[in-house]
C-alpha cells in the first residue's frame, strides 16, 4: 500500500497532483498514527512556473529540499505560522512539487482534536494546507523526510498509502491555484486538484 519511489519519480506533476488525490497521507509523530484521504491538491512546475519557490532555478536554504529526487518531503512555513506540507516530485535537480491541500480525517481523530484543542471534527476540519499539517501533526522541521519509508527518523514520519480509491474522472475538478495572484498569467494555470464531495 505504501506509494514506491516510481510514483514520485515521474515527470508530469501535474498529473502526479491528480493521482494523490484519494491517497491517504499517514504520519506517526512519538509513537502516534494518524492519517487523512488526500482531496484537495496543487501542482508547482518548477523553474518555468512563476507560482513555484524554485522559479528561475531559485536555490535558497529553505528551498533546497524541492531539489532533491522525488518523495522527499517540502515543508516551509508560511506568515510564520504555518507548516505547508508538500511532496517533490520528478528527478533530482529538477524542483517540482505538490501541495496538499486538503484531506478528510481517517485514522487519529481523537489525536487530532487534541492537536487542535477542538471538540468535534467539523466539515472543514481538514480543509486548508495549515490544517493538514495541524492534525497530522506535521512541522517545518520535517522537511527533508524521505516519503517511501514508514520509518522515518526516531520521531517522526510521513508516508502515502493507496487504498484502492477510485475517483472517476467526472468527480475531480480543476481550477487555479489559490494565493499564488503574484504569479501573473501562471496564477490562472488549472492546476488545483479536489473531488467534488470534499467540499467546493
Amino acid at each position: 500500500m505504501l506509494l514506491p519511489a516510481a510514483f514520485y519519480l515521474r515527470p508530469d506533476v501535474v498529473q502526479i497532483a491528480r493521482d494523490l488525490l484519494g491517497k491517504h497521507l499517514v504520519t506517526c509523530m512519538n509513537g502516534e498514527i494518524t492519517s487523512g484521504i488526500i482531496c484537495e491538491t496543487e501542482a508547482y512546475a518548477g523553474i518555468t512556473d512563476k507560482a513555484s519557490h524554485a522559479y528561475q532555478g531559485r536555490r535558497t536554504l529553505r528551498t533546497e529540499i524541492m531539489y532533491h529526487k522525488g518523495g522527499t518531503a517540502y515543508v516551509y512555513l508560511c506568515y510564520g505560522v504555518h507548516s505547508l506540507f508538500n511532496v517533490v516530485t520528478n528527478q533530482k535537480e529538477i524542483p517540482h512539487a505538490v501541495l496538499i491541500r486538503s484531506v478528510i480525517p481517517e485514522k487519529g481523530k481523537k489525536i487530532m482534536l487534541a492537536r487542535t484543542r477542538k471538540d468535534r471534527i467539523t466539515k472543514d476540519f481538514g480543509a486548508g494546507p495549515g490544517k493538514v499539517s495541524k492534525i497530522l501533526g506535521i512541522h517545518y522541521s520535517h522537511t527533508g523526510l524521505d516519503l517511501t519509508t514508514k520509518n522515518g527518523n526516531s520521531t517522526a514520519a510521513i508516508w502515502i498509502e493507496n487504498h484502492g480509491i477510485q475517483i472517476q474522472t467526472g468527480d475531480i475538478r480543476s481550477g487555479p491555484r489559490i494565493g499564488v495572484d503574484y504569479a501573473g498569467e501562471d496564477a490562472l494555470l488549472p492546476y488545483r486538484f479536489r473531488f467534488l464531495h470534499a467540499g467546493g
